[in-house]
């Protein structure tokens, strides 16, 4: 309800509360000042009773009902009750003197409220024959013509009332039905709000969950790297070791040592790499068009490989996970396709496409067939598989598409999700 819905109904309820002392206080000062000095005293007495009663009646009605009258409320029987008897003494009053006819015009103001709907044209109909008596020129009727005048006085009365009791039902439904509409939409954007409240706490708790995933992943991409290239590179330095501590001449020796060499500065890079992969450090600084548009070009010197990088779309500053996700498989993308694409371009594209951003990496190289993929790199924890599980994580998505001799297409679709902070 808005302040100026709160001013009306206080002054509804002052109008309700002191209109009827006020009609009938006027009606009584009238009745008064043209009264005839020759009236007999019984009159006088009986209309000073009814004034005193009609004001008490005004204030024991009122007292039992504090608050503000509520305009759209159910008729009750102790309401009908007190109409009755308000009507019932203003007619006497307008029959003692016409000015009374002020406060019998009260019966206009409130019979919506007091009457059930059966009985208010009846009601209104009632205040109607007292007003248009007191119009005609009082009660009793003194001559036909006063009869006929008081008929057409009646008709107008009722019809004018009629006409606005029935625009005050329509606008008095119109209400309820506002309110029942303003209360049904404030019902549905508390929900809406709850269900936003709660999507938020779920991504959140999405978001949680990818980075517990992504430390378990990286551990098991570091293990499977220490092991195929670390690891490796050691069992064959201590091959070529032990040849050389077995090695007939200086000849044999220095050719197995600098194998050895070759062997230790090769794993020492792996490991420089994979220690660089652990965690984003690219993004420590930069956001991700830029951290990818630097990790492509650092590759492509290292590879020797054409290496192009593009962005596409409104750029967006993406959490933290996001960008930790598409940037891991960005890297494992370049690094998969040094190792087996033999390729001599690579294009990767970062494209933000309203509710979404998608990460596209496609190479030139020897292609492969996805379905013959070796059963270890595809359920190792890295390559493919841990690309689409990195995607999955965050409720992306991951497709991949190759055909031998015809290159390779990497494509990553994930949820927008802007870092707020």
């Amino acid at each position: 309800m808005t302040a100026r819905d709160r001013q009306i109904d206080r002054r509804w309820e002052q109008l309700h509360t002191w209109g009827p002392h006020g009609l009938l206080g006027i009606g009584a000062a009238l009745s008064v000042a043209s009264a005839d000095p020759h009236t007999a005293p019984a009159k006088w007495y009986a209309a000073g009773a009814l004034t005193v009663a009609a004001g008490a009646l005004q204030l024991w009605w009122h007292g039992t009902r504090p608050g503000r009258p509520d305009r759209g409320r159910t008729p009750s029987r102790a309401g009908t009750a007190y109409y009755v008897v308000r009507w019932a003494i203003a007619f006497a009053l307008t029959w003692i003197n016409p000015f009374f006819a002020f406060y019998a015009a009260s019966g206009y103001m409130d019979a919506d409220e007091l009457l059930p709907r059966r009985w208010l044209r009846l009601g209104l109909f009632a205040s109607a024959v007292t007003v248009a008596g007191a119009q005609a020129g009082g009660l009793p009727f003194e001559s036909a013509t006063q009869g006929i005048v008081f008929a057409a006085l009646l008709i107008a009365n009722s019809g004018l009332q009629m006409v606005v009791s029935h625009l005050t039902v329509q606008e008095t439904q119109r209400s309820r039905e506002r309110t029942a509409t303003i209360a049904e939409l404030e019902r549905t954007n508390t929900a809406l709000q709850q269900a936003l409240d709660e999507n938020a706490a779920l991504h959140a708790q999405l978001l949680v969950q990818a980075r517990e995933a992504g430390v378990a992943d990286e551990r098991r991409r570091l293990a499977a790297e220490i092991h195929d290239t670390i690891a490796q590179g050691l069992t064959g330095i201590i091959a070529q070791l032990q040849v050389v501590a077995n090695a007939p001449d200086l000849t044999t020796a220095r050719t197995h040592l600098e194998r050895a060499s070759a062997l230790a500065r090769h794993s020492l890079g792996e490991a420089r790499r994979s220690v660089h992969n652990l965690a984003p450090v690219a993004l420590a600084a930069d956001g991700l068009p830029e951290a990818l548009k630097k990790t492509v070009a650092e590759w492509g010197e290292r590879t020797g490989v054409r290496a192009e990088f593009t962005v596409t779309g409104t750029t967006e500053h993406l959490h933290d996970e996001v960008s930790a996700t598409l940037l891991r498989i960005a890297q494992e993308a370049l690094s998969n396709a040094a190792r087996h694409a033999r390729a001599t371009r690579v294009g990767v594209t970062l494209s933000f496409m309203g509710d979404e951003v998608t990460l596209d990496i496609r190479d030139d190289g020897t292609g492969f067939d996805p379905a013959a993929v070796p059963e270890r790199t595809r359920n190792g924890g890295f390559g493919l598989d841990g690309m689409r599980a990195r995607a999955e994580r965050i409720a992306g998505s991951l497709t991949v598409e190759a055909e031998p001799g015809n290159g390779t297409a990497v494509s990553a679709r994930v949820p927008l999700v802007r870092d707020d902070r």
